[in-house]
């Protein structure tokens, strides 16, 4: 199977409409349990929009207190190689406790992505995107994860439908405001 293209652009992990009017920008950590709880609620925001929400992934490793952050990091972006980043993603935060190399593998097969492409020498091309994520994340003053902004404003609240859906109102009307 030939090599993967490496996709630097910072919004190549897009869940939802590409051109929804709205977009949930997250910084998150694949073993943050912060981060597996606002997934499904981000996800459940998104899909209820009628095409009016999307919500775009960067990574943000918190790696010296989540010691298989940056390999989950890197496995998932090579899943997003083969078209199966969201699947991976979703399969590590649903399989938080086995981030091992071993783990990640395991992951890899269960979505169908070659598990030698996850793990190893062959992940550590993919160190550019993740890094690229991360100093972007810093330069936008995230420290902590979940870091979520709704149409470039820092949601400053628990990642909760109700108070994302009047963050994503308030941005609506914000683009429909006269000038």
């Amino acid at each position: 199977m030939p090599e993967p293209e490496l996709d630097l652009a910072p919004d190549r992990h897009v869940y939802g409409a590409a051109d929804a009017p709205v977009t949930l920008l997250e910084y998150g950590d694949l073993e943050c349990p912060y981060c597996r709880s606002a997934a499904p609620v981000l996800r459940r925001v998104v899909d209820a929009s009628d095409g009016q929400v999307r919500l775009v992934w960067r990574h943000f490793p918190l790696f010296e207190v989540h010691p298989y952050a940056l390999t989950a990091a890197l496995a998932v972006e090579a899943a997003g190689t083969r078209g199966l980043f969201w699947e991976m993603h979703a399969e590590l935060f649903a399989h938080q406790d086995r981030l091992t190399d071993d783990g990640l593998r395991a992951a890899a097969v269960r979505v169908g992505v070659d598990p030698e492409l996850v793990t190893g020498a062959a992940a550590q091309r993919f160190a550019p995107a993740v890094q690229r994520d991360y100093t972007e994340g810093i330069a936008s003053g995230v420290r902590s994860t979940p870091t979520v902004f709704v149409n470039g404003v820092l949601f400053a609240h628990r990642v909760r439908a109700e108070s994302l859906r009047a963050a994503i109102d308030e941005a609506l009307a914000a683009r429909t405001a006269p000038r």
